[in-house]
């Protein structure tokens, strides 16, 4: 019989755009800030009886290489005893290092794990700094592989008959949605604020300058977007597609941590869990339209839990375009009103290895507040993959 495992807090940093407010703040320094104000939060806790930090990063090179998760968590100060692993699974990998923290908990080789996850797209670009294809992926057979986010999206766009006008009102809509979120302080309880500290030398006087920006809340989303503004966008990927920088994700950078505790360290810690870490699937698909990749792993992750998708309550579906995300929706018949309420991607950015952590974060509070029992946690992967991950708030 497994182990209960129990999600006890769950913090994120404001998303920043690529090229944005955290253009020049390292991962390594974002995420071992999420790090610190994780135990801030829970003071009880006894850092020294953590078992491992797990956490995902997409790129995981230069800035955010070297394993960035022991970098991190040393940062942080947490004790040299406390190891850290750092895993890829694209943009899945975030909420990967859930489900792999949850599972050791699960199999009662650990009573205290943190998982989480990174990334700096203004310091890594997409695919890294030096990407090397296997001159095999340009075979026929394999040459989805070589293929560009962008283009599997058109070609889901087609494949599912997603027109621009879809897309385009669906993009609209998760901005609207966000801007709501923020209107209604939705996300304070999730959000760290992070100081973004600016030096400069000021030649006049002959001295270094210091400015403070305290930065409190997600910086893609668009507060004066109109449905008309997005119409006047052109295709990036392919001139007569649909597909365009105003209905796709944005390039981001942020960091999540959340920490997750057997039933015996909740009792020896007198902590309170937010909820309870049900289960998680993937799934491989073709990767041409590797955007699909939801369709399979969410009916298997409902057939493992033993739950039915009316079970579900609130589902955070990664946008990470618009044409894949309504290709998901119509297939499987979601209802519209709990896919991303908070908005998605499309506004509040996507910091591929991060997101499965942010999105989840947004989740667990969202449930919290709305007391809605069952929450959903999937998204599409590069090279043609899905996941899904489940949560039961208590």
């Amino acid at each position: 019989m497994s182990e209960t495992v129990y999600i006890v807090n769950s913090v994120r940093t404001p998303v920043g755009k690529a090229g944005g407010v955290f253009k020049k703040i390292r991962p390594d320094d974002l995420l071992s800030f999420v790090l610190s104000s994780l135990l801030e939060d829970s003071p009880s806790i006894d850092p020294s009886t953590i078992d491992d930090v797990i956490i995902g990063c997409a790129m995981p090179e230069a800035e955010q290489g070297l394993n960035v998760a022991r970098i991190s968590a040393l940062l942080a100060n947490y004790p040299h005893s406390v190891p850290g692993v750092t895993v890829n699974r694209f943009c899945a990998s975030g909420l990967q290092s859930i489900a792999y923290a949850a599972d050791r908990i699960r199999l009662g080789e650990a009573d205290v794990m943190v998982a989480g996850g990174v990334e700096s797209m203004s310091m890594i670009p997409m695919m890294g700094h030096h990407p090397a294809f296997n001159i095999k992926v340009f075979k026929t057979d394999n040459v989805g592989l070589a293929y560009g986010m962008g283009a599997t999206a058109e070609l889901v766009a087609n494949k599912y008959h997603i027109d621009r006008d879809s897309q385009d009102r669906f993009a609209f809509e998760s901005h609207l949605k966000a801007i709501n979120a923020v209107e209604q302080n939705y996300f304070k309880d999730e959000i760290k604020p992070y100081n973004v500290i600016t030096k400069s030398y000021n030649l006049e006087l002959q001295k270094a300058t210091h400015q403070s920006n305290i930065v409190s809340m997600d910086e893609g989303i668009r507060f004066n977007t109109s449905i008309e503004q997005l119409e006047k966008l052109k295709p990036v990927f392919n001139h007569q597609g649909s597909v365009t920088a105003g209905n796709s994700s944005q390039m981001s950078d942020g960091a999540s941590a959340i920490l997750l505790c057997s039933e015996k360290a909740l009792k020896r810690f007198d902590l309170t869990p937010m909820a309870r870490f049900v289960g998680y699937a993937v799934s491989g698909v073709d990767p041409k339209i590797m955007g699909i990749g939801p369709v399979l792993a969410i009916p298997k992750i409902l057939t493992q839990c033993g739950l039915k998708q009316h079970d579900i309550g609130h589902i955070e579906l990664n946008e990470a375009f618009a044409a894949q995300s309504l290709a998901i929706i119509r297939e499987l018949k979601l209802d519209p009103a709990i896919v991303n309420p908070l908005g998605g991607a499309i506004a509040l950015g996507h910091p591929l290895g991060a997101t499965g952590s942010i999105r989840t974060t947004t989740l667990l509070h969202h449930l919290q507040r709305t007391n809605t029992r069952y929450g959903m946690v999937t998204m599409c992967i590069g090279s043609g993959m899905g996941a899904a991950g489940i949560f039961e708030k208590l």
